[in-house]
C-alpha cells in the first residue's frame, strides 16, 4: 500500500462500527424511580422525615443521571459527520461526569438539612417512614439488577448502577432507622441516618468523579497497560522502536490507539498490519487502531519521534 493512504475498518466496539452501545433499562428504570420519588416526597412531607426527603432527592439526582445517561447512549449510536468525525460517543464519558456532580450536589443539599434537623429534632411519623423506606429497597435494587450486566464494560451504565445500588443501601438504613426510632424515641435518629446517607453517596460517587473525570481528560482507560502495549508492538516483525504512542477512550466503551512503527526496511503491509489491529483488539480490548510505519530513514527524520531515533514519516493506515 503506498505511503500516506488510508484505510478504515469495523472495529467491535460500538458505535457506528459495531453492535449499538446498551440501552436496555434506561426506560423502566426511569419511569419505575421517578413514580417512587414522588411517592417518597410526598410521604416525607407527611411524616416530617428529613431522612425520607434526602431519599428522594438522592433519587430524583439519580432519575436525571439516568435520563443523561440513557440521552449519551443513544447519542453514540450517532454516526460520524464531516463535523464530528468521531460521532458522539463521548457523551457518554460527559454523561458519566454529570451524574457524578450531581451526586455531589446532592450530598451538600442532604447534608445541610440533616444538620439542620439535628439542631432542632422535629415529630416523625415513623409508620410512613418505614413501610416507604422498605418499598424504596424494593424498588432500588430492582432497577439496579437491570443495569448489572455490562457494567464493567461501560462506565456510563456502571454510573446507573453505582447510584441505584447505593440507594437500595440508603434506603435499607432509612428502615433501620425508623425501626430504632419506633424502639426509643430517639428523634435525632432521623437527621444523623441523613447525614449518614450523604457519607454513603459521596464514597460511591468519589470513584466514578474520579474516572470520568480521568477518562474525559484522554487519559489511558483503567485496565489498559499502556506499557504492555509499547511491548506488544515492539515484539511485532521488523519492528525496532515504536514512539508517538497515545491511547484514550473514545467513549465509555470504546478505545482509540496511535502509534509510530519504525520497521526499516519494510514497508507498511496490509497482512501486518491487520494482524496487529486483530491482536490489540482480542488482547487489549483497542477497536480503534491508527499506525504510521516509518522506515527510520535519519534524511528524513520524524518530528514526534525522540532525537536519537528520528524516523522517516510516511505509511499512516488507519483499521
Amino acid at each position: 500500500m503506498a505511503a500516506g493512504q488510508h484505510r478504515h475498518h469495523p472495529d467491535s466496539s460500538g458505535h457506528h462500527h459495531g453492535p449499538a452501545p446498551e440501552e436496555r433499562g434506561f426506560l423502566p428504570a426511569v419511569a419505575i424511580n421517578l413514580g417512587f420519588v414522588l411517592l417518597e416526597a410526598v410521604a416525607g412531607l407527611i411524616a416530617g422525615s428529613v431522612a425520607l426527603l434526602a431519599d428522594a432527592g438522592h433519587n430524583l439526582s439519580d432519575v436525571l443521571g439516568l435520563l443523561l445517561a440513557w440521552g449519551a447512549a443513544r447519542l453514540a449510536r450517532r454516526p460520524p459527520s464531516p463535523r464530528r468525525t468521531y460521532g458522539w460517543q463521548r457523551g457518554t464519558i460527559l454523561a458519566a461526569l454529570a451524574n457524578a456532580m450531581l451526586l455531589l450536589v446532592a450530598v451538600g443539599a442532604i447534608g445541610l438539612e440533616s444538620i439542620r434537623r439535628l439542631i432542632e429534632p422535629a415529630p416523625i411519623a415513623t409508620g410512613w417512614m418505614l413501610w416507604v423506606a422498605a418499598a424504596g429497597v424494593a424498588v432500588n435494587t430492582g432497577t439496579a439488577l437491570l443495569f448489572l450486566r455490562g457494567r464493567h464494560a461501560d462506565l456510563n451504565r456502571k454510573g446507573a448502577f453505582l447510584h441505584l445500588a447505593a440507594d437500595a443501601v440508603v434506603s435499607l438504613g432509612v428502615v433501620l432507622g425508623a425501626l430504632l426510632i419506633l424502639a426509643t424515641g430517639w428523634l435525632w435518629v432521623d437527621p444523623l441516618l441523613g447525614l449518614l446517607i450523604a457519607v454513603v453517596i459521596l464514597a460511591g460517587t468519589w470513584g466514578l468523579l474520579r474516572e470520568s473525570l480521568a477518562l474525559a481528560m484522554d487519559a489511558v482507560p483503567p485496565g489498559t497497560d499502556l506499557e504492555a502495549v509499547r511491548a506488544f508492538l515492539l515484539s511485532l516483525p521488523g519492528v525496532a522502536s515504536v514512539h508517538d504512542l497515545h491511547i484514550w477512550p473514545l467513549g465509555t466503551t470504546r478505545t482509540a490507539l496511535t502509534a509510530h512503527l519504525v520497521r526499516p526496511g519494510a514497508g507498511p503491509e496490509d497482512g501486518f498490519l491487520a494482524a496487529a489491529a486483530a491482536a490489540l483488539r482480542e488482547r487489549f480490548g483497542i477497536g480503534h487502531v491508527t499506525l504510521q510505519v516509518e522506515a527510520g530513514d535519519p534524511a528524513h527524520p520524524c518530528p514526534l519521534a525522540p532525537r536519537a531515533e528520528g524516523a522517516a514519516c510516511g505509511g499512516q493506515i488507519t483499521w
